[in-house]
């Protein structure tokens, strides 16, 4: 699969610039075993890199002239670089001027370039395939233009972007996981400091298995900064009751009911969440390092549980995927992933079940809603690469 979409990607590139790119490059979704919503929380997420791949074959133009061309929409958008960069209508070109603009305010050594991007990562499927663009790009040109831009700085271009030309006030976790990914790693990541740490992700006799609902419902960016809000709101009114509390990490259960009244029942079910997703993080990252795998499948299904019924980010349909497996004995755990109202359900499912598994989830879910399930066996990846 990645060799197909290598060889693509490249010929593709030859086909309309007639020459070979000067370098090709591979940027990977990710998933995230467990921390959801709280990377702008100042909690920890336990992201990976997975195998599913943004290829992207660049050369310089030797002019100010740059050329994207997305080869899965069949679309290509031309421009200067040194022209004033603003978003226009096509999102996936906003995803990489923002991180042009970035570039430029740096005041890095730009040139003209091409670049064709092809991809194996389904397109909202809660997968992040908006950072491996993002990160995937910067990259590139870091290694194209040689600006010696460290990971972290790559990490940080990309969120940035996302947030000023998409409109997206995202966290850092997509962005790192696809830049700093290792082979068979989950990263806990401070979304505060930025300190990280690898741990072993060796499931055993367990696999991760996706399966996408094949929805995106139109609210996931209103949602989203909504959240933001509510728990920013919910925050404030925290730290004036309690001055030791700097963030939610600080926070205990025990005072949250404290102000339960104060906080109103939105804010304090929002809360609630984010100070028990930070303490699950916790007992996640020491349930792999001991392969306790029936705790992680608990603590999956607790998270679900809380982004559906606490942080009201869920949806009918992924809700009733998780509801589903949850009484399968080849399913330890299941849960909603990525931001929300769509994408996928993340899955640890007993290895050489998924086969079955899969066909009976699909047949329900097509009595159900009238949609067809997709499914994706994914295994842990690095992260950001040139070929």
């Amino acid at each position: 699969m990645k060799k197909k979409l290598i060889d693509s990607t490249s010929e593709h590139f030859k086909t309309i610039f007639q020459h070979e790119p000067e370098a090709m490059f591979l940027s990977p979704g990710r998933i995230n075993i467990i921390g959801e919503h709280v990377d702008y929380n100042d909690g920890f997420v336990l992201p990976a890199a997975i195998n599913k791949y943004i290829c992207f074959a660049v050369s310089k133009s030797n002019s100010d002239e740059c050329t994207l061309v997305a080869k899965d929409l069949n679309e290509s958008y031309k421009f200067n670089w040194k022209d004033d960069l603003k978003p226009i209508d096509k999102i996936w070109v906003n995803y990489i001027l923002g991180v042009l603009q970035q570039l430029k305010q740096r005041g890095l050594p730009l040139e003209g370039f091409t670049i064709v991007f092809s991809s194996t990562i389904p397109m909202g499927a809660g997968l992040s395939s908006s950072a491996a663009l993002e990160c995937g790009f910067g990259y590139a040109l870091n290694k194209l233009f040689s600006f010696h831009l460290i990971k972290e700085d790559l990490a940080k271009i990309g969120q940035k972007s996302e947030q000023t030309f998409v409109g997206v006030k995202c966290g850092i976790m997509d962005q790192f996981a696809s830049v700093f990914g290792k082979k068979n790693k989950v990263i806990k990541l401070d979304c505060t400091t930025l300190d990280y740490e690898y741990h072993k992700a060796d499931f055993k006799k367990y696999s991760l298995l996706l399966l996408d609902s094949n929805v995106k419902h139109t609210h996931l960016t209103s949602g989203y900064n909504t959240r933001r809000q509510e728990v920013e709101k919910g925050l404030a009114i925290i730290k004036n009751q309690f001055p030791l509390v700097k963030s939610f990490r600080d926070c205990t259960e025990n005072q949250l009911e404290k102000l339960r009244d104060e906080l109103g029942e939105i804010l304090f079910k929002r809360c609630h969440f984010v100070v028990n997703e930070i303490r699950r993080v916790n007992e996640a990252v020491a349930a792999l390092d001991t392969n306790d795998f029936e705790k992680l499948g608990q603590l999956m299904y607790e998270t679900h549980d809380g982004l559906s019924k606490e942080y009201e980010v869920s949806c009918e349909e992924i809700d009733f995927l998780v509801a589903s497996v949850r009484h399968e004995k080849s399913v330890l755990g299941a849960r909603m992933m990525g931001g929300g109202f769509g994408g996928c359900s993340l899955n640890l499912v007993e290895k050489e079940t998924e086969e079955a598994l899969i066909t009976k989830i699909s047949e329900a879910y097509l009595k159900e809603f009238g949609l067809t399930l997709s499914a994706y066996k994914v295994k842990i990846s690095k992260g950001t690469t040139n070929i």
